[in-house]
């Protein structure tokens, strides 16, 4: 059996990444490959779970903007991403993977509602459990939701798969003389204020305790090199 460092993971992947070079909508070669890539993680007999994000179809303040009450807004990037966990989870099962949807939105004619020892049941019976719907309230992130979650099953890690490699100082793409960190700690975050999750997941993450593993979904081989421990990304943590 092949060694990895972390037993119990809680994948956060973006809707963004979903949508491939596309950006919107659902990439489905994009799909298949972070599912072969999950596969091969159970494989190892790594407990996944899995938040998704849904700013491929709607980002509820962005998208609504001053045009909605925010409220409404939040609740249909809710609906946006039990869309993702639904197709995430359809990728899965046709690559052989048992998986479990559940929503913190009850909706049972498609999943089950989040329960947390039914999750971590499912998690040590060797099925991905992929939760949608955020935390089930507004003004709350899909980032937010994933530190909830990865504290309420006890993940050894949060895999933070974005759409940039790493933690830096600046904003590469603004800023040439932008510094990548290996590590930094969650008060350097958010002193410096900068872009890993949002404010309220960060302390969160820092109040349980949990490592933040920040690396790029472009290949999505990235997942399995940070379940194995190998120098990849950046780690938030004490």
């Amino acid at each position: 059996m092949e060694d990895v460092k972390y037993r119990r993971v809680l994948l956060k992947i973006s809707g963004e990444a979903l949508a491939g070079e596309a950006s919107r909508g659902l990439d489905f070669a994009m799909i298949g490959r972070v599912c072969d890539v999950i596969r091969r993680c159970v494989e190892l007999c790594v407990q996944v779970g899995i938040v998704v994000g849904g700013g491929n179809f709607w980002r509820g303040v962005k998208d609504g903007g001053d045009q909605m009450e925010r409220t409404r807004a939040d609740h249909m990037g809710m609906l946006a991403t039990s869309i993702n966990a639904l197709a995430v989870a359809d990728v899965l099962e046709q690559k052989g993977v048992d998986v479990r949807v559940q929503t913190a939105i009850e909706m049972r004619a498609i999943a089950e509602p989040y329960i947390r020892s039914r999750a971590i049941r499912h998690l040590e019976k060797g099925r991905v459990v992929i939760f949608g719907c955020g935390t089930g309230s507004p003004f709350f992130s899909t980032d937010t939701a994933a530190v909830l979650r990865a504290a309420e099953i006890g993940a050894d890690v949060i895999l933070l798969a974005k759409n940039i490699d790493g933690v830096y100082s600046a904003d590469p793409h603004l800023d040439p003389d932008a510094v990548k960190y290996d590590s930094i700690t969650y008060g350097d975050v958010l002193a410096q204020h900068l872009q890993v999750m949002d404010s309220t997941a960060t302390s969160l993450s820092m109040d349980n305790k949990i490592p933040v593993l920040l690396f790029a979904l472009k290949d999505p081989e990235n997942i399995l090199r940070a379940i194995r421990g190998e120098k990849i990304g950046t780690i938030v943590k004490d």
